[in-house]
């Protein structure tokens, strides 16, 4: 039962310290040069580290796994594009409903059950977010359809990787997020690409491959111990390290909205954790 819960947490503060990364590169790096540099990266990294390499290019299902690096890629680009036009709390807090959107799809393309009660759970856990972010509903509606759009293709997403679970290894899903997300941002990375001018932001691109290559498999493995839902809602913690980061690191100053918004979520992990039922396990 904690397998799960830890490894999903693990895998949520390591995203916050990937957007840490991100945000102290600089305005002078593009989005295609972070997509680049994660996605290519990623490819080499996962080809020099897997013993079997051929494995990797002979996955049991290949059209659901070429979906999902696919629906992967596409929500990458388009939380980009949302956080560009829109104020920042305003598509951090659309894109975190991607929960709901996996408790609606599982069941509906997998068949996995929900409850009542785990329902609430996962919009419990999406109004703490919003307290934290003092949600307000701002910015043009294309940016904010765009913000939703993004959540529906990650619900999307991490309902294929529960069932991708059941025949694949972590390493080969999250490899095929990689490859798709190189192929489709190699073109506009190698047109102008932005090279690191000094070690410190090699020490960083470097932070963005390695932080984003492990919080993957650590996300993608938690699914062998929690349904899809149960997942994304222990991911929208990444908002409370985000904020602890920012309080730590930048010397922000915590505020009443931070502690309301952060004991919602954990009453929902809390209560995931009383009414859960058994998951199968693949052997993976």
């Amino acid at each position: 039962m904690l397998k799960g819960a830890a490894m999903m947490l693990s895998a949520a503060l390591l995203f916050a310290v990937l957007g840490f990364f991100i945000k102290i590169l600089g305005p002078g790096y593009r989005v295609w040069d972070i997509a680049g540099y994660r996605f290519i990266g990623g490819v080499l990294v996962l080809i020099a580290i897997t013993r079997q390499r051929m494995q990797l290019f002979k996955p049991p299902n290949p059209r659901l796994i070429l979906i999902r690096g696919l629906t992967g890629s596409v929500t990458f680009l388009l939380l980009v594009f949302a956080i560009r036009v829109l104020p920042l709390s305003t598509a951090t807090v659309l894109f975190y409903s991607f929960p709901a959107f996996a408790a609606l799809l599982s069941p509906l393309l997998f068949g996995e059950r929900i409850t009542v009660i785990e329902v609430g759970c996962v919009f419990v856990a999406i109004g703490g977010v919003a307290v934290i972010l003092d949600f307000n509903l701002e910015g043009a509606l294309f940016g904010q359809i765009i913000a939703v759009v993004a959540a529906v293709f990650a619900g999307l997403t991490i309902a294929i990787i529960k069932q991708l679970r059941k025949t694949h290894n972590s390493i080969t899903i999250y490899f095929y997020f990689c490859l798709i997300g190189a192929i489709i941002s190699i073109g506009p990375f190698l047109a102008a690409p932005r090279i690191p001018s000094g070690g410190i932001e090699w020490l960083i691109i470097g932070g963005i491959t390695l932080t984003s290559i492990t919080a993957q498999l650590l996300m993608t493995t938690g699914f062998r111990y929690c349904n899809s839902w149960e997942g994304g809602l222990y991911m929208t913690s990444e908002v409370i390290f985000i904020s602890m980061i920012g309080i730590i690191v930048l010397n922000e100053t915590p505020d009443t909205r931070f502690f309301i918004g952060s004991v919602l979520i954990l009453i929902s992990a809390i209560s995931f954790s009383i009414f859960k039922r058994p998951i199968p396990q693949s052997n993976k």
